[in-house]
């Protein structure tokens, strides 16, 4: 697997995203408001949402990209996989 410039950026998001459910749990726990709650889990959800809309996209822009242009895989490969990726945005 190739690391892309994308990765430390995705790595930060999913660790900020971990924290927060961390806190999560300890809201859950000190019995917090549900609207307090269910306002970090959207944070989460945003925060794991666009990790993931990143590594999709610069996995086409490199790595389907890459295998177009230097022929590494064939055409209908290329299509199979790209066409399984895009189901995850």
């Amino acid at each position: 697997m190739t690391t892309h410039t994308s990765h430390p950026e995705i790595i930060k998001r999913l660790k900020r995203a971990e924290g927060h459910l961390r806190s999560i749990i300890g809201m859950l726990e000190g019995e917090r408001s549900c609207l307090d709650i269910a306002q970090q889990l959207q944070a989460v959800e945003s925060a794991i949402g666009s990790a993931k809309k990143t590594l999709v996209h610069d996995h086409i822009d490199h790595c389907l990209e890459h295998a177009v242009r230097e022929g590494s895989q064939s055409a209908d490969d290329t299509i199979r996989e790209f066409k399984a990726i895009t189901k995850y945005l």
